[in-house]
């Protein structure tokens, strides 16, 4: 059993708790994490849940998302998640979310690491993910378009590749610090 600590709307920790599985209680609300890894060539890690998964199976999806349990950070969340899911280790600890959307029940915080990984090498968790593989931002695309991959907002995946390589919302430096 799985249990999420839930959050105030400024995303305070209110130390109450749910259950996976039950609805979140109204006015509160739960942390999700996602990784996005890309390689050298840009394009994006992608999983495909396994056909038995409650919600979006046999669909394709990025790289790693999940529930933060209780008592995680959304850092060490994404790094468990990571490990559970593929078998890769990454190292969160000076990387801020790229990105933190916030949904009816929650915030989602997505991670986005350029890292050129073998999907070969990967060790799969069999309750989660039946297979990877690299994809461009177009076949993503066309895979929501034939109703194979997870139905993402378009402009969500269009953001999340443009953001591999860069760290801030500006293009060009303009801050000089004083």
């Amino acid at each position: 059993m799985e249990i999420f600590d839930l959050y105030t709307a400024e995303r305070e920790k209110t130390g109450k708790t749910m259950v996976r599985g039950e609805r979140t209680p109204e006015g509160y609300y739960r942390l999700v994490v996602h990784v996005c890894v890309f390689d050298g060539a840009g394009r994006m890690l992608i999983q495909q849940r396994q056909p038995f998964k409650r919600g979006w199976a046999n669909l394709w999806d990025i790289t790693v998302g999940g529930c933060a349990v209780a008592g995680d950070s959304s850092r060490a969340a994404a790094e468990r998640e990571t490990r559970e899911e593929l078998g890769l280790d990454i190292d969160l600890s000076d990387v801020r979310p790229t990105l933190t959307l916030h949904w009816e029940h929650g915030f989602d915080d997505y991670y986005v690491l350029t890292r050129d990984v073998d999907p070969r090498a990967l060790r799969l968790q069999p309750e989660e993910v039946q297979a990877v593989r690299w994809a461009s931002r177009d076949e993503i695309i066309e895979m929501i378009d034939g109703g194979l991959f997870i139905p993402y907002e378009k402009s969500l995946i269009d953001l999340l590749f443009s953001r591999r390589n860069h760290r801030s919302a500006h293009t060009r430096p303009d801050w000089t610090g004083g």
